[in-house]
């Protein structure tokens, strides 16, 4: 018997999101409080420190599902979790302005223009860490929880 698989799945997955976010935002608050950029960077972080560590959860969860976790490895399962969280961070960061989308490229915060050539190089680079965070991190953490 496997007591409460799902809530070990869930803390299986917001740990390493957990442990990143705050860093980076300590690098972010270095840089518009000690270096003082004038540009609000912090509007930038809000919905990634509200939302990824419980999408890392719930991903999880979805993943121990006999029927996805059968057929679907979890670090290609994983990987898949940026196709998700792109558009909707998109759509969340068009509206709160911190960025408009230009011809060639996007423009963060009106000062920064960012080619689509280079944000597709940095997509794949996600879809990299997500892959090798998710198998080895997170799968080591499932068997270490004994729902792997």
């Amino acid at each position: 018997m496997n007591p409460h698989p799902y809530i070990r799945a869930f803390l299986a997955g917001v740990f390493v999101p957990t442990l990143v976010l705050p860093v980076i935002l300590t690098g972010f608050i270095v840089v518009r409080l000690v270096l003082q950029f004038p540009v609000p960077i912090e509007r930038g972080i809000i919905f990634p420190m509200a939302l990824v560590p419980s999408l890392w959860g719930i991903w999880n969860m979805l993943w121990q599902l006999p029927a996805l976790r059968s057929r679907v490895p979890l670090g290609i399962f994983g990987a898949l979790l940026p196709l998700l969280m792109a558009p909707v961070g998109a759509i969340v960061g068009a509206i709160a302005g911190v960025f408009a989308l230009g011809a060639t490229g996007v423009i963060w915060f009106q000062i920064w223009h960012i080619s689509y050539v280079l944000i597709a190089c940095a997509f794949c680079v996600a879809l990299t860490a997500y892959y090798l965070l998710w198998k080895y991190v997170v799968g080591f953490l499932n068997r270490m929880l004994g729902i792997a």
